[in-house]
């Protein structure tokens, strides 16, 4: 099996973010930062595997301050784990004000990818080389999303949902229960 270095394959994209980029608000529009974080995960995916990447998945994604016209973006991607075809990115965004200099943490999040051969197949993908603390820390906690994941999907499967198990949740929520049945 083939390992790699995260250091490998980690990638730094800074971009001027425009007016043609902002909402209504006049901020950058969220969906136009999905889509760069988007390209910079296949970029990390791609350059690890060796493989084209596909999106499998995004964990989260928390907008936690504004972006603004003018702004300098940068987005850092990472290889925080791999499996036998899939790698999870981790991902953080930053936005700096050129003339101030102040720099703000926009959102983290985690991008699932699947390395694919050219006929469209899964690709195996070379494992990852843990050197630090802090290598260790996001890979085992990658595995505890995952699980995480796995088990919100195991009590809510529409085939095993039970009523009655999980109607308490709503209460004292702005939500009006009225079945018909």
């Amino acid at each position: 099996m083939k390992y790699k270095n995260i250091e490998a394959s980690q990638l730094t994209m800074t971009q001027l973010m425009l007016p043609s980029h902002s909402n209504f608000s006049g901020f950058i529009h969220g969906g136009y930062v999905l889509d760069l974080m988007d390209q910079v995960a296949f970029a990390c995916a791609s350059k690890h595997s060796g493989h084209y990447c596909v999106t499998a998945s995004v964990n989260k994604v928390d907008f936690l301050n504004p972006i603004e016209v003018g702004d300098l973006l940068t987005l850092k991607a990472s290889i925080n784990y791999t499996g036998r075809t899939s790698m999870v990115v981790g991902l953080r965004v930053e936005s700096e004000n050129i003339q101030s200099g102040v720099k703000k943490h926009c959102n983290s999040s985690y991008f699932t990818m699947v390395a694919r051969t050219k006929d469209g197949k899964s690709a195996p993908v070379p494992g990852l080389i843990l050197d630090t603390e802090e290598s260790v820390r996001r890979f085992t906690r990658s595995i505890e999303r995952q699980k995480q994941g796995k088990q919100r999907k195991e009590n809510f499967d529409l085939s095993e949902f039970k009523l009655e198990e999980h109607i308490h949740i709503i209460d004292n929520q702005n939500a009006k229960v009225d079945l018909k049945n």
